[in-house]
């Protein structure tokens, strides 16, 4: 195919048939079941991903759209080591300690402008907020399915870590964004 100015354009296939038989392919050449911990983990990684996508269309705040950016960034690279095959997970990985720092420094800033939690409260309130709680369990799940992968393959990687920080980070965004938007909860 011809792109502009007499450029080749290379056509990709959405669809290989080559995990038809319940297998895929880990970064490189190893094949492994579909249904594999380590599938599992960078899936659950990219349905959070996706939730983030989805809370990024409600949240008003242009701060809190970059910073969500910037997660999803983020979630793609871990997504991406994930993917990689058994003993691919370094310590100098995706996610540094310096990202862990940086997420708990936005839970402080977002805490910082909204009152204490006195009691537990129900997911839900606005519309962007319940998209956060909702993402927040996705979060959960994700670093469960982490959890198990690292059990069988330990890694002094940053994933987990950063994973239950998100977490906490989306409870707090979902709290800020009733704030804002004069919800109560």
């Amino acid at each position: 195919d011809l792109g502009r100015a007499g450029e080749e354009r290379v056509l990709m296939r959405i669809y290989t048939r080559t995990g038809d038989g319940g297998e895929t392919g880990l970064l490189g050449s190893l094949r492994v079941q579909k249904d594999h911990i380590r599938i599992a983990a960078y899936g659950e990684v990219d349905e959070l991903n996706a939730q983030l996508g989805l809370l990024r269309v409600g949240a008003s705040s242009p701060g809190v759209d970059l910073h969500l950016g910037r997660i999803q960034g983020l979630l793609f690279e871990i997504g991406t080591e994930l993917a990689g095959p058994p003993g691919s997970v370094k310590p100098a990985g995706a996610v540094r300690a310096a990202d862990v720092t940086n997420i708990e420094g936005e839970i402080d800033r977002l805490e910082a402008e909204i009152a204490p939690l006195t009691k537990f409260i129900l997911p839900g309130g606005s519309e962007a907020a319940a998209r956060a709680h909702l993402a927040r369990c996705v979060c959960r799940r994700a670093e469960r399915a982490v959890v198990r992968l690292m059990r069988t393959e330990p890694s002094e990687s940053f994933v987990l870590q950063y994973l239950n920080r998100l977490s906490d980070y989306l409870f707090v965004l979902a709290r800020w964004l009733n704030h804002q938007a004069n919800v109560i909860e």
